[in-house]
């Protein structure tokens, strides 16, 4: 009984033992936590119920010239059903009047809905996808549908939203508005106006301090945010709706009929570079045309005659050869180091002068101009090309410009024939842009300025940033070229290789191209038909560029055919098919509103005037600042274009009074 004792009192003490040193160990660990890894245990806990949110800026918006709307961001809903959340009498209850709502709506039928959520039910799935890429206002209707309208406890609606890129006016300059996203590696990419003003598009994201509740639910610490969200800036693009929607259609209807490869077509301001438009399509698999590259910047290749007005400048500023002096086309074929240039004609021309060759594009006659009168020294005519900086690229405001390519006397890729054949546009390359550029130095009477694609950065109606008009050479020559010049293009549409494009009621000047490609593997030559030029031809509004790759070679393949009636169909459309004068005048001064400029109006409207001016179909920004410059305080009521003013034009004009705009 004693030894039983004994045992017991020694299980006692190492219970005891163990107790005490259990203790010990927790008293220990408990001041550890406390003092030695307090703070980051009290982080933790923290991090885990308390933590900063973002709160995402709204994206700016890209406006056209004219204030029409090109890109903006809206949301885009998802709808899913928790079928474990409803209880079996309200899901028995609601399930036909829901299936019937979603099939009205959604256009499935009520018994595939029926089906789907029996089964949902049935399988226990907590995440069934009802529908996606809903519009605010369908969201709206599917939230009020029988069942759903209980909330997501007891309807079981789960809700996801993300917010969409849109382009309101569909494919008006898609390629070049462009886009920004994320790749598949996580690594950022875009393309266009989208990727290269996206520092001030997407402005700053905020951060607002959240405490977690029961349920998983999150609520704000404080009212305030702890970094309240900066919005984008808005960006104010070049690009003129109306002309845009010209340029697009011509093109698109010329490549469908030459069942063309791809082309592109710019139509540029003479005076400041503003791009008035540009449209890039190529044909997909489909054999649907869409934008998918913006070729007009980005494709560099062998421009053909286009190149030839460069031949002009050098030989006029040289005063090595006059548009009289005659040459011999030696039956439409001359012979340079045993390879051959050939005219388009066969059999030539005959003796003709060095101006008729350039309208008829001949390239006997400008390659013998320019090898005879350079061979000895053809980096004095490559110089001529630098002068003007054909050799660099423009540094434009969007990223993915082609590189211009002109051989280097001396260099390795110079060779016998490199001279001849850069004469007639060969050996060389060029995108659309940059030959356009040259062309509309010509037009601007040999100042030459850098494409401008936006001109301006907007918090609504305060300028962040301004782009002025950039010249890239003063006078690319002198005036005496520049008129000799001027009056060879005119004549290409009079009476060269663009006569089917004259018109004796409007006038344009401009040059030919019909360029051979892939010439290296027979089997694969086809050809890249181009038009450039400007309008009028005797005061220059817009100049303008259209190249178009791979016609059908059946249909026709020259440039005053399958490019040349693109050019014609724009100039024509803008300025004598659709009167460009909008109607709307100030009633107290008679003054028109030009569709695309209303600086004049700014000008003449704003000197003494009394009563209230009428700024519908102006855009909101262009109403803003006439109006906030006649003292008048501006609400305004939406986006776009002014649909409806609250005071009516011809009005008494009170100062620091306040009117209301409604835009479209």
């Amino acid at each position: 009984m004693e030894v039983t004792d004994k045992h017991i009192s020694y299980r006692i003490y190492l219970v005891a033992v163990v107790v005490f040193l259990m203790a010990i160990g927790v008293a220990v660990k408990l001041t550890n936590i406390q003092w030695v890894e307090g703070d980051y245990y009290r982080k933790l806990a923290k991090e885990r119920s308390v933590k900063n949110f973002v709160i995402p800026a709204n994206k700016g918006n890209i406006y056209s010239s004219d204030g029409s709307l090109l890109a903006t961001s809206i949301p885009n809903y998802k709808v899913r059903f928790d079928a474990v959340a409803p209880k079996k009498e309200d899901f028995d209850k609601n399930l036909q009047p829901l299936c019937d709502s979603l099939s009205k709506l959604l256009g499935k039928s009520s018994q595939f809905y029926k089906t789907e959520f029996l089964r949902a039910r049935s399988t226990k799935n907590r995440y069934y996808l009802v529908a996606r890429n809903l519009s605010y206002t369908e969201y709206m209707k599917i939230k009020s549908f029988p069942l759903f309208n209980k909330g997501a406890y007891r309807g079981g609606i789960i809700t996801e939203q993300k917010t969409v890129r849109e382009h309101p006016i569909g494919l008006v300059a898609e390629r070049t508005i462009g886009y920004e996203r994320i790749r598949p590696n996580g690594t950022p990419d875009g393309k266009g106006i989208e990727w290269a003003f996206r520092d001030y598009l997407n402005g700053k994201d905020g951060k607002r301090l959240m405490q977690k509740m029961a349920k998983g639910q999150w609520k704000p610490i404080r009212d305030e945010n702890e970094v309240e969200p900066q919005d984008g800036y808005d960006i104010i693009s070049t690009i003129d709706v109306y002309i845009q929607d010209i340029a697009h259609h011509a093109l698109l209807k010329q490549l469908e009929y030459y069942e063309a490869e791809h082309g592109c077509v710019v139509v540029m301001e003479t005076k400041t570079g503003e791009v008035k438009a540009i449209s890039n399509l190529g044909r997909d698999k489909n054999g649907q045309y869409s934008e998918t590259v913006n070729y007009a910047v980005a494709e560099s290749h062998e421009p053909g005659s286009t190149f030839k007005l460069i031949d002009l400048i050098a030989l006029f500023e040289d005063k090595v050869a006059d548009t009289s002096d005659i040459y011999d086309t030696k039956g439409g074929e001359i012979s340079y180091y045993n390879r051959k240039v050939r005219d388009s004609k066969k059999g030539g021309y005959g003796k003709i002068s060095l101006g008729r060759g350039f309208e008829l594009s001949s390239n006997t006659v400008l390659v013998q101009a320019v090898y005879n009168n350079y061979k000895s020294n053809p980096q004095k005519f490559v110089d001529h090309i630098k002068r003007m900086k054909l050799h660099e690229p423009l540094g434009l405001q969007i990223k993915g410009e082609g590189k211009p390519i002109v051989p280097q006397p001396g260099e390795k890729n110079w060779y016998g024939t490199t001279l001849p054949w850069m004469a007639y546009g060969y050996n060389v390359s060029m995108t659309p842009l940059q030959t356009l550029t040259l062309y509309n130095a010509v037009a601007n009477d040999g100042e030459m300025v850098k494409p401008l694609f936006v001109k301006e950065i907007k918090e609504w109606n305060k300028t962040i940033k301004k782009f002025d008009k950039e010249v890239i050479n003063p006078k690319i020559a002198s005036q005496e070229t520049i008129d000799k010049i001027k009056a060879v293009l005119e004549n290409v549409v009079k009476k060269g290789t663009g006569s089917k494009l004259y018109s004796k009621d409007f006038s344009m000047a401009g040059k030919t191209g019909t360029a051979q490609m892939g010439y290296s593997d027979k089997a694969n030559l086809y050809y890249a038909s181009s038009f450039v030029g400007y309008f009028p031809a005797d005061q220059p509004k817009y100049s303008c560029i259209v190249v178009v790759h791979k016609p059908s070679k059946s249909k026709g393949y020259y440039g005053a055919d399958v490019s040349g009636p693109v050019f014609k169909r724009i100039a024509q459309k803008v300025f004598t098919d659709v009167p460009s004068t909008n109607e709307v005048k100030s009633l107290e001064k008679n003054i028109p509103i030009q569709d695309k400029n209303y600086d004049t109006y700014y000008a003449n409207s704003s000197k003494e005037l009394n009563t209230i001016p009428n700024v519908k179909g102006m855009s909101g920004m262009d109403a803003i600042a006439l109006l906030e410059n006649l003292k008048i305080k501006v609400k305004i009521i939406g986006i776009g274009k002014v649909k409806k003013q609250s005071i009516q034009p011809g009005e008494p004009l009170l100062k620091n009074s306040t009117i209301i705009l409604e835009l479209s």
